[in-house]
């Protein structure tokens, strides 16, 4: 991953993973072991969904523009396809807390999208070329009349 794209992702990635050690610990307290297992595994899946997501979209964006927004749309929906298949294969489990699970991975992914909404709205992005008006400029040619 580009040095750039790192300087992206920890600023969303660390609110995420602060709530994520939250949730292990409230849940640790509250239903044990197997709440701490839960939460840490909602933490982790949502961090690891939310952050090749991120960079996916990031190398769309670089190397095939045009499709940027037909991949953002597929990818969400891929995401919750692959959620909803993890959810149906470990319903009936008894290696950690359904609901410190259920929790805690809600929880990181809204502070997810959140923090990177912020981010988003704090980065300078040109919306025109400034280098763009000197080297595209097409020369006058014809009459001058």
């Amino acid at each position: 991953m580009p040095s750039n794209d790192v300087r992206n992702l920890v600023p969303i990635a660390l609110p995420s993973l602060a709530v994520g050690a939250v949730a292990v610990a409230v849940s640790a307290a509250v239903a044990g072991g197997k709440g701490a297992i839960g939460a840490a595994v909602g933490a982790v899946l949502a961090v690891l969904f939310m952050g090749l997501g991120l960079y996916v979209l990031q190398w769309t964006a670089k190397t095939l523009p045009q499709l940027f927004q037909g991949m953002g749309l597929m990818l969400y929906v891929a995401q919750l396809l692959l959620l909803m298949i993890f959810v149906a294969l470990f319903k009936d489990t008894s290696l950690f807390n359904a609901k410190a699970f259920a929790l805690s991975l809600v929880v990181s992914t809204v502070v997810w999208m959140a923090s990177q909404a912020r981010a988003h709205m704090k980065s300078k992005i040109f919306y025109i070329d400034p280098d763009s008006s000197k080297s595209e400029m097409p020369e006058k040619s014809g009459s001058p009349s």
